[in-house]
């Protein structure tokens, strides 16, 4: 039987809550909603942890970033750390990149055996998080909102020099395999920045909606004395008092966000066009995940970093070969659980045994319709700026659990309170969950020993960087590398140049044979004065 391929397109900072198929505003997202009605969409998918690094780190291992080491995005990624690239290139996978994954340290291939582009983003120590700032709890960042007084149109930025880059990249890898004799199933991983701040896009895509009713967040501006301890932290993490957010500034920055995602979709739809004309697609799962979320301005808030639904909650929608269609899954589920899947979507009735605990479950009896017995229950954690401790979520039967050493606890009924405006932790009414919910914590996270764990990496990390910058700099990047001479004809006498050109047209096409063959015997025998018969140019 032969092995199904595997596309993942990945959008970086997508919160599932303005898409159509999530109930959010029309937006236009022709090739997602597409995928959705041939597939399967995961209503309630979570990022394990709302920042870039870390959730790249679950996502790909199956773990809690915790658990590999993966705390904040400076936080290296152990080589040794084994991904969904490792156990898929074991099963005779080949496997490729193209795109961002934030990879923290000088490896910067995990498993992957092909990486078509470089990363966006640092490599290095330089955005590590400092909890050492206790005693000054309100402590900005390197970030602000500028990326939202700013919002609005341009011709070009970096994010769009670098998806035009991942989407060309994975287009023509798309292209080279259908032309190659390497017949091995594949995974194909295409990582875009869209969408994420600067909100800023270009005319074509900001035209497609009407910027009067550019849909507003449902729950507005909160006054800082009325947020609970974490957002108000994190407002001055993010340097919020530094501008008065007008109505107006909201309503550009949410009309680029909308317009991004479009952007996205649209470069979706590049790569399922690839799919249909090489071929691939009736034997190709297609997954669309996102990194995080992005809160846009719900509670007056910008970005990700924190415990609330626009922030965590993200996109699943999974397509191909024998899967339900237009099937909706209400049941939680998280990144984490892509590697079991694709584990057990690819093994033919006998995966690999994972050789670290896994904390992801398979999804592949839902994908199918068949798994009724899976529980509604997720793990998140998040471990970076705007909290001085660990943050450990848990999110179990329609309620979410919050708890940070010094804050209060918080707890939300998401099925009566999809806003989470109504703290229900304290209330004698609802003891009872938040007990279950506190026994969770206790279970899957070892507090006083992680807490401490955490705080002795930032300070090595902290002090490596400041070493490092001392003399010479020598970044940990990563270059794809680059032969014109296997792409191209580049050398007049190489002996597989006519089969070089035969590679590259598809559909393939024979040699065709001459009218009047040639008789290599007779050829010897000619006068190698006779230009018409011995091979020579003429004149």
């Amino acid at each position: 039987m032969k092995k199904p391929n595997i596309l993942v397109i990945q959008a970086d900072q997508l919160t599932a809550k303005v898409l159509p198929m999530y109930g959010g505003p029309a937006l236009v997202t022709p090739h997602m909603n597409r995928l959705a009605e041939q597939g399967v969409t995961f209503l309630n998918a979570y990022s394990n942890n709302p920042v870039c690094a870390p959730s790249r780190a679950a996502m790909l291992t199956g773990r809690l970033s915790s658990k590999v080491g993966c705390y904040d995005n400076a936080a290296d990624f152990p080589s040794s750390t084994l991904t969904l690239a490792h156990y898929l290139r074991h099963q005779g996978y080949r496997t490729c990149l193209s795109g961002k994954m934030h990879f923290v340290g000088s490896e910067q291939l995990h498993g992957f055996e092909e990486r078509v582009t470089t990363d966006i983003y640092p490599s290095d120590f330089g955005w590590t998080a400092d909890w050492s700032q206790v005693k000054q709890p309100y402590s900005p960042s390197r970030m602000s909102l500028r990326s939202v007084v700013e919002a609005g149109l341009c011709e070009r930025n970096l994010q769009i020099d670098y998806d035009e880059e991942v989407a060309y990249r994975a287009e023509q890898w798309l292209y080279d395999r259908a032309r190659s004799p390497d017949e091995r199933p594949f995974l194909l991983w295409a990582s875009f920045t869209h969408p994420h701040n600067p909100f800023i896009t270009t005319r074509p895509f900001w035209d497609l909606y009407d910027h009067d009713k550019i849909a507003m967040p449902s729950v507005g501006y909160i006054p800082m004395a009325q947020r609970d301890p974490w957002s108000k932290r994190y407002a001055y993490t993010i340097r919020a008092d530094e501008h008065d957010i007008t109505e107006e500034q909201v309503r550009v920055a949410r009309h680029a966000y909308f317009a991004m995602t479009s952007y996205f979709d649209a470069q979706v739809g590049r790569l399922l066009g690839v799919l249909e004309r090489t071929g691939a697609q009736e034997n190709t799962f297609v997954f669309i995940v996102s990194d995080h979320g992005e809160m846009l301005g719900e509670r007056g808030s910008w970005f990700k970093f924190q415990p609330f639904e626009g922030s965590v909650r993200v996109p699943m929608i999974a397509a191909g070969p024998g899967l339900k269609k237009g099937l909706v899954e209400e049941r939680g589920v998280s990144l984490m659980d892509l590697l079991p899947t694709f584990n057990d979507l690819v093994s033919n009735g006998q995966p690999v045994a994972a050789l670290d605990p896994l904390d992801g479950i398979s999804l592949a009896g839902m994908l199918h319709g068949e798994d009724r017995t899976r529980g509604d229950h997720v793990l998140m954690e998040f471990l970076g700026e705007g909290v001085l401790a660990p943050a450990c979520i848990v999110r179990q039967d329609g309620h979410k659990y919050v708890h940070c050493r010094n804050d209060p606890p918080m707890l939300f009924n998401l099925q009566n309170d999809p806003d989470e405006l109504v703290n229900l932790a304290g209330n004698p009414m609802h003891a009872a969950v938040e007990a279950r919910m506190q026994a969770q914590v206790h279970q899957h996270w070892n507090y006083d020993e992680l807490e401490k764990t955490i705080i002795q990496s930032q300070q090595r990390r902290l002090f490596a960087q400041a070493s490092l910058l001392q003399g010479n700099w020598t970044s940990w990047d990563f270059e794809p590398p680059a032969n014109a001479a296997r792409k191209y004809v580049r050398g007049a006498v190489d002996p597989n140049t006519t089969a070089t050109k035969a590679r590259m047209r598809l559909p393939f096409v024979a040699a065709y044979p001459p009218d009047h063959p040639r008789d290599p015997i007779a050829d010897l025998q000619l006068e190698p004065s006779d230009p018409g018969r011995s091979g020579k140019p003429q004149p």
